[in-house]
């Protein structure tokens, strides 16, 4: 068992017991009170958008003071620029610099590997708001693979790209296409910095292979597509909410046109019943047990 998951374990332990529980007095410090800040459960109309859009928005789900402490994480691995980390030029979508050595070529879109960087990662993972919602969606056995997401993305101004719309599954191999992917927003997100746009329902479309290019992003060039994408919404956040949304949701997401950087920490989860495929990058990593089915 590694460190960081034994930390996990001993973390979740501790916020199981109301005595140890590290964040109870940082909401008070804000001024919120605990009982109605920290609700762990999806409502039934919450349930019912998620299985009829793909995706909901918890809003206001983590406090100031565990946002900043996954805040300094990242200001650190920005400026020691601590690997595994990609860059706007590894992938060349629109926007982005050709090449490491064109101008803004060192920016980066996304620091890898998030949660072995720091316990605070685990400590966010495992809190009741987080497990309680995914129980909800997933059941009672919880893992997170550690293979996929597990990052801090970024948008920076001036370098950042377009990500065109795409699902995430299609670059996955589990047994079933249903996972949930949490999206904590440490800013505000907006259009105008590159929130993430979300067509709602189309994690329940049957979309033919064609519709996509080579590399899984859909065509934007089809009618049929276009059309798709009219319906489109933009997934607006404030510091501290949670976007939940299924791994078969198409979602996309424009340069950040700001001056400001955005940042966004993004885990996924599965049920314990849906491995991922042997052999496959999706089993190339560890896993994490947040909690084992009863």
């Amino acid at each position: 068992m590694s460190r960081t998951v034994r930390q996990a374990i001993e973390i979740r332990r501790r916020f199981q017991d109301p005595r140890t529980a590290p964040e109870a007095a940082s909401c008070e410090t804000l001024g919120v009170d605990r009982d109605s800040a920290v609700n762990e459960l999806f409502t039934q109309s919450e349930l019912k958008q998620y299985r009829r859009d793909g995706f909901v928005i918890g809003r206001n789900l983590i406090c100031g003071s565990l946002r900043q402490r996954i805040l300094d994480v990242t200001y650190d691995s920005l400026a020691r620029q601590t690997g595994p980390i990609e860059y706007e030029a590894d992938l060349k979508y629109p926007g982005a610099p050709e090449s490491k050595c064109d101008g803004g070529g060192e920016t980066i879109r996304r620091i890898k590997h998030a949660f072995n960087r720091d316990p605070v990662f685990a400590e966010y993972v495992v809190r009741p708001e987080i497990t309680g919602r995914l129980h909800q969606l997933l059941g009672p056995g919880v893992v997170m693979p550690l293979a996929h997401h597990n990052c801090v993305m970024t948008k920076m101004p001036d370098f950042s790209s377009d990500t065109g719309w795409h699902q995430d599954f299609r670059y996955w191999a589990f047994a079933r296409p249903d996972l949930v992917s949490v999206w904590l927003a440490l800013g505000p997100e907006r259009p105008e910095n590159g929130c993430l746009d979300l067509i709602p329902g189309s994690h329940r479309m049957q979309l033919a292979h064609e519709r996509f290019d080579a590399d899984s992003f859909l065509r934007e060039d089809r009618s049929d597509n276009r059309s798709l994408i009219e319906s489109a919404t933009a997934a607006e956040l404030e510091a501290g909410d949670v976007l939940f949304f299924h791994c078969l949701m198409l979602h996309a997401a424009s340069r950040n046109c700001t001056t400001e950087a955005r940042y966004s920490a993004v885990f996924t989860f599965r049920a314990v019943d849906n491995p991922p495929q042997p052999g496959t990058r999706s089993a190339s990593l560890p896993e994490v047990l947040l909690s084992p089915p009863e």
